[in-house]
């Protein structure tokens, strides 16, 4: 991978990183507890509940998405494997990486 491409892979998990931080923030106010002292009819309290439990799941995967993210940016900075599948050796396109910048498997391997 040249410098160039891993200069724009970095600047694009960063993006990812600060959409996905506007994105939990957001995740974060719909999964607060239904308050059971509003006046909604119970069928309301029951789909605004079920809306929280989904809001609540969809954090939780952005938010481990994140983790991931952060965990291949440190990994380019510090040269550490970055874009080597870990099964079988061979370098991970810089296309897959632009893609699924977290990938740790080569698009072979990952079928």
């Amino acid at each position: 991978m040249t410098p160039e491409q891993k200069d724009q892979l970095r600047d694009a998990i960063r993006q990812q990183l600060a959409n996905l931080e506007t994105k939990a923030q957001a995740l974060e106010e719909a999964a607060k507890p239904v308050a059971l002292d509003q006046p909604i009819g119970r069928l309301s309290r029951m789909d605004a509940i079920a809306n929280q439990a989904l809001s609540d799941r969809v954090l939780a995967e952005t938010r481990n998405r994140m983790l991931r993210l952060e965990r291949a940016l440190a990994r380019l900075d510090a040269d550490d494997g970055f874009g080597v599948c870990e099964a079988c050796g061979e370098d991970i396109s810089p296309g897959r990486l632009m893609a699924v910048p977290e990938a740790e498997l080569c698009i072979h391997c990952a079928e």
